[in-house]
């Protein structure tokens, strides 16, 4: 069976290697509604939605969103406006994440900038201090 093929099944287990993360992790985003495995008695089985839906699960959490920004562009797929809707609203979504890293970006290189300063400032002083002798230090 082809991934694209709409029969084929994923057992969590098998997502959790593929996506190397845990199957606790996999039942968490159940429980908030991001995943809706079928069920064969106890066992739970994964469509290629499913999957999908894993995968972007992921990628959002990885470039910043938090889950329910996630669930928010996801759930807009198969509502009015649709993929459109989606697709604008991810748009936004990611102009403002790239803004705040931006920002993040200045205030780290700013932060940078200040440590080497210290630095330098410390090694002037520590230049103009006089040699302790090791006696010296003892006392």
């Amino acid at each position: 069976m082809h991934a694209s093929d709409p029969t084929t099944t994923y057992t969590i287990t098998e997502l959790a290697r593929e996506f190397d993360v845990t199957t606790r992790t996999i039942r968490f985003y159940e429980d908030k509604g991001l995943l809706k495995p079928a069920r064969n008695g106890l066992t739970r089985v994964y469509t290629p939605r499913d999957r999908v839906r894993l995968k972007l699960v992921l990628r959002g959490k990885r470039i910043g969103f938090s889950l329910d920004e996630v669930r928010e562009i996801m759930n807009m797929y198969d509502s009015a406006p649709g993929e459109t809707g989606q697709l604008e609203y991810m748009l936004d979504k990611l102009a403002q994440r790239r803004a705040m890293l931006h920002r993040q970006q200045q205030d780290i290189e700013l932060t940078l900038k200040e440590l080497k300063e210290i630095e330098a400032q410390c090694r002037e002083r520590l230049a103009t201090m006089p040699k302790q002798t090791p006696q010296a230090q003892a006392s």
